[in-house]
């Protein structure tokens, strides 16, 4: 399988944005919120899909890996739908799953991005059942062999009302972080999913209300306070 080579979130990426900023703030929020871990690993999910959990978990390894320095690696759980090998232009195969299946060594399957702090785990080949995966109890080990060679894991998870992946991880992580799209999710919805992850016993750390510009009346919008404050040219 070739790379996908027409996109990759590290090429262009601007500190000095207002999205960036947002991120900044949201990961000194995460740290914070686990503070006693010394390597710390949250999972990122979301309530329904199309909500941008895989985007807003991708820019938050970017902000913790270029911006922060932290030895991150991002992780795609979300077997059914992976996206994480096409936003940095990496492989599928070679991933998750041929480490939990075939018994692969994390260091010949974790890969190296132009960022030399962020690492990134792929979904792997494609399989028929990926619940399955997650009840062998491989992907757990799998975390916790690896967990302590890096100051940040992200896991990307499948959305929480579809499918149970994400309750089977929850217990295994040191927080979780629900992405919702404004304007989109209904509030029973958000209720459930957040019900559905307290059942699970995850530590629910906090919401990523995503796509805020669209939804919400105009003084949200960082354009209304002249939120882009880069620095003037002499």
């Amino acid at each position: 399988m070739k790379k996908n080579k027409g996109m990759n979130l590290l090429v262009g990426f601007d500190q000095e944005t207002p999205y960036a900023t947002e991120f900044r703030r949201l990961l000194h929020s995460l740290n914070g919120a686990v503070s006693d871990k010394q390597s710390k690993m949250i999972l990122v999910t979301s309530a329904m899909l199309s909500e941008g959990k895989s985007t807003v978990v991708s820019h938050l390894a970017i902000t913790a890996a270029c911006q922060k320095g932290k030895k991150t690696l991002l992780v795609d759980c979300d077997l059914r739908r992976p996206t994480l090998h096409r936003l940095f232009g990496q492989e599928r195969d070679n991933g998750l799953v041929e480490a939990v299946v075939d018994k692969c060594k994390p260091n010949d399957v974790i890969k190296k991005t132009t960022e030399p702090n962020l690492h990134i785990l792929t979904a792997g080949r494609s399989v028929a059942k990926p619940t399955e995966i997650f009840e062998s109890g491989g992907v757990f080990k799998l975390l916790e062999e690896i967990r302590f060679y890096y100051e940040l894991i992200l896991i990307d998870c499948a959305p929480i009302l579809p499918v149970s992946d994400p309750m089977l991880l929850a217990g295994a992580v040191d927080g979780v972080l629900m992405v919702l799209k404004a304007g989109s999710t209904q509030k029973e919805v958000a209720q459930r999913a957040t019900r559905l992850l307290k059942d699970s016993n995850a530590n629910l750390l906090g919401v990523v209300l995503n796509n805020l510009g669209n939804a919400l009346p105009y003084y949200y919008n960082e354009s209304f306070y002249g939120y882009d404050y880069r620095p003037q040219k002499q």
